[in-house]
């Protein structure tokens, strides 16, 4: 293995080190994201995913509808499980945990608007009763 793949080495490849942390699903949603400038490397936004990643570096980053601040605590050989990418970094801003049966305030739960009988489009009832109305006249 190389530097590059985080053994013996200072530095990781950012979009490959945010995959195997498990921030994203795919290299690819990392490098969209770093070049939309939507990542900053120790203050200094990132446009380029190749860009080298040390450990004890910050990074600040959208997820969702919340800002990640993390500390690089070592770098990754491989996107091993969910504790293991947990191990490779320090929440500095964690996501407040969600209680069973609270409502985020973040999401919209849509209520179908009422509406008053006969306006807007007919039922099916309406349009058999047309077309019976119809039927009579002629």
């Amino acid at each position: 293995m190389t530097a590059d793949d985080g053994e013996g080495g200072g530095s990781q490849r950012l979009d490959k080190w945010l995959w195997c942390a498990r921030f994203f699903k795919s290299r690819t949603l990392a490098h969209a994201l770093l070049a939309a400038g939507r990542l900053r490397l120790s203050g200094t936004v990132v446009t380029k995913a190749h860009q080298k990643v040390k450990v004890d570096d910050i990074l600040t980053f959208p997820q969702g509808p919340h800002v990640r601040v993390v500390k690089v605590l070592s770098l990754a050989t491989r996107r091993g499980p969910a504790p293991e990418a947990q191990a490779l970094y320090e929440d500095l801003a964690p996501v407040p945990e969600r209680k069973p049966g609270q409502a985020d305030s973040d999401t919209f739960e849509a209520v179908a608007p009422a509406r008053d009988r006969g306006a807007g489009r007919p039922t099916k009832k309406d349009r058999r009763a047309v077309d019976r109305f119809n039927l009579d006249e002629g």
